[in-house]
């Protein structure tokens, strides 16, 4: 290694440390959502009807969970995006004087970076399945907690559900911009 140049050793590492940070701020992001969720719901029955919550607006408070829902949507595909940045630069120093022939590269050979991802694709279903669920908890509890105001507003109900619909479809989609291993060249 010379003075000017950093050793694609210690670049190798560093790149790891970074695509381990962003692993764990996807699981915190999820983390967020949980207790976002959780603390809506908590807003939404301490909001409980009586006759001064007639004039409370808990419709925009509905909407809260397809907004965090989207956010959660965001920050997944912001990480998956900055892993797949990662990945690539990883696989470009395992392929350095064509080391991918010689010793096992997990970035660079397509079966160990398709079984990454499709053990990574539970985080998504996981991510899915919470968002569904208090997107229907938070929709159902309204519904059944505060009828008069979605009476008054018959079009409410349709686009919370198209909303919630569109946020975890959002979230089932982000896998396609998961790290591909490049096309070996001839």
């Amino acid at each position: 290694m010379s003075e000017k140049g950093v050793d694609a050793n210690y670049r190798f590492i560093a790149a790891y440390q970074e695509v381990n940070s962003r692993i764990v701020q996807r699981h915190q992001a999820l983390t967020l959502y949980v207790t976002l969720t959780a603390s809506l719901l908590a807003g939404l029955f301490a909001l409980h009807p009586g006759e001064s919550s007639r004039h409370l607006p808990v419709e925009w408070l509905v909407f809260a969970f397809p907004v965090t829902t989207v956010c959660l949507a965001f920050l997944n595909y912001k990480t998956e995006r900055a892993i797949t940045n990662l990945r690539s630069f990883l696989a470009s120093l395992e392929r350095i004087a064509n080391a991918h022939h010689q010793l096992p590269s997990y970035n660079t050979d397509p079966r160990w970076a398709s079984g990454v991802n499709k053990v990574r694709r539970f985080h998504d279903y996981a991510a899915a399945v919470l968002a569904s669920g208090a997107n229907a908890i938070g929709i159902g509890v309204v519904i059944r907690l505060y009828p008069e105001h979605l009476a008054e507003r018959p079009l409410l109900t349709g686009g919370l559900i198209v909303a919630a619909l569109l946020s975890i479809l959002a979230l089932l989609i982000i896998p396609r911009w998961s790290y591909r291993p490049p096309a070996e060249a001839a």
